[in-house]
């Protein structure tokens, strides 16, 4: 096999290697780290909405209700969040 044909035929297979590569990294997602990603969505949005509740209920001294709504405003935010990332999961 001469030279040139052996160099082409391994740039070949490199280049078809590398592009396997990239897709599979691309679209391959762990399902652990899809779990972790919708966890912590609805985590953060409980956290913030009880924070913004705690730090409003401290201003105006109306303790506990603006952190009961604010905690209930953020599961409801985190609840749509993780609908919104699952049915984009999918696609």
């Amino acid at each position: 096999m001469p030279k040139d044909q052996f160099k082409t035929r391994l740039q070949i297979a490199k280049e078809k290697l590398s592009k396997k590569n990239l897709r599979d990294n691309s679209e391959n997602t762990t399902s652990i780290g899809a779990a972790f990603k919708l966890s912590t969505e609805l985590v953060s949005a409980v956290a913030v909405g009880a924070i913004i509740g705690f730090i409003l209920d401290k201003t105006f001294g109306t303790k506990p209700w603006l952190i009961i709504i604010f905690f209930f405003v953020g599961v409801i935010a985190g609840i749509i969040n993780v609908v919104k990332s699952a049915k984009k999961m999918q696609k």
